[in-house]
C-alpha cells in the first residue's frame, strides 16, 4: 500500500495496467481507506482502486474531522484534482460514502472537471431522500449498539477498550455528519448510476431504491441486489467485482479498455 502520490487522501493497494480505469471507493461510517483491500485485489488487473482515507483515522488520526459531509466532498473533490490522470474513473460509495461521492461528483462537474463516469452506490438510500435519524445523539453504549446491529465494526475494536476510545469520537463524528446533512436540489449528474443493495439490509428499501437515484442522474440507473445485511461486500468482493467490471467495460469502451 502507498499514498498515490504522497496524497494524504489516496492509497493505492493493487497496481493495475495504465490502461485500467480507476475506481474511487469511498468508505462508511468509522471506515478507512484498508474497507477496500478485498475489492482491490479482486478487481485487478481490471480495474484499479483508488481508496480514499478520510481524516481523523488511522495514520491520518491527528487531523481534525471536517464536520460535515460538505465539507468532505470538499476535501475529496480537491484532492483528486491532482490524484486523476487522463484514464476514466467511476466511484464507488458504500453507505456513508455513497453520499459523499454523490455529493463529490456535483462539485468535481460543477468546477468543470471531468466527472466520473459511472456512480456505484452502495447500501445507500438517495441522498434527496429525508431520513431522521440520531444515532450520533447516543451515550457510547447506544452508539455500540447501533455499531453491533449493523455487523460492520470489527470484534477486535469492540472489544478493545483503547481501540474504541480512538474510534467512538470518529464514528460519532462520521454519524453526525451523515444526519445533520441536507440534500440541496441541483443539475443532475449526467453519469449512469448503480445500485448495490443486500437483500437483508434493513437500511434500504430495495424496491424503491432505483426509482430514487434515477431523479438524480440523466443517465439510466440500474439495481444489483446481494445476498447479505448492510454489510454484504464482506465477503462478497469476488462478485461485486464482476459486476463493476462488466458495467464499466460497457461505460468505458470507447475511452479505454478494460
Amino acid at each position: 500500500m502507498h499514498q498515490e502520490a504522497d496524497n494524504p487522501w489516496v492509497r493505492l493497494f493493487t497496481p493495475c495496467p495504465p490502461s485500467a480505469p480507476r475506481l474511487i471507493c469511498f468508505p462508511h461510517v468509522g471506515g478507512a481507506a484498508s474497507a477496500y483491500v478485498a475489492l482491490s485485489r479482486a478487481l485487478a488487473p481490471h480495474v484499479e482502486v483508488l481508496a480514499l482515507q478520510y481524516p481523523a483515522r488511522q495514520d491520518r488520526r491527528h487531523e481534525p474531522h471536517p464536520g460535515s459531509i460538505p465539507a468532505l466532498a470538499e476535501g475529496v473533490a480537491g484532492a483528486l484534482r491532482t490524484a486523476l490522470d487522463g484514464r476514466p474513473y467511476a466511484f464507488f460509495g458504500h453507505s456513508m460514502g455513497a453520499l459523499l461521492a454523490f455529493e463529490t461528483a456535483r462539485r468535481m462537474t460543477a468546477a468543470g472537471a471531468r466527472g466520473p463516469v459511472r456512480l456505484f452506490a452502495s447500501a445507500r438510500r438517495a441522498p434527496s431522500v429525508p431520513r431522521a435519524e440520531a444515532v450520533h445523539l447516543r451515550d457510547d453504549a447506544g452508539l455500540l449498539a447501533e455499531l453491533r446491529r449493523l455487523s460492520g465494526t470489527g470484534r477486535q475494536i469492540l472489544e478493545d477498550e483503547e481501540l474504541l476510545a480512538l474510534a467512538l469520537p470518529v464514528i460519532r463524528a462520521d454519524y453526525r455528519a451523515v444526519e445533520t446533512y441536507r440534500y440541496a436540489p441541483g443539475a443532475p449528474l449526467d453519469c449512469p448510476v448503480t445500485v448495490f443493495a443486500g437483500d437483508r439490509d434493513t437500511e434500504t428499501d430495495t424496491p424503491d431504491l432505483v426509482a430514487e437515484w434515477a431523479g438524480l442522474t440523466t443517465a439510466e440507473t440500474d439495481l444489483r441486489v446481494f445476498s447479505g445485511g448492510h454489510f454484504y461486500l464482506d465477503g462478497r468482493a469476488e462478485e461485486a467485482a464482476a459486476e463493476i467490471v462488466a458495467r464499466l467495460r460497457t461505460v468505458a469502451a470507447d475511452r479505454s479498455p478494460v
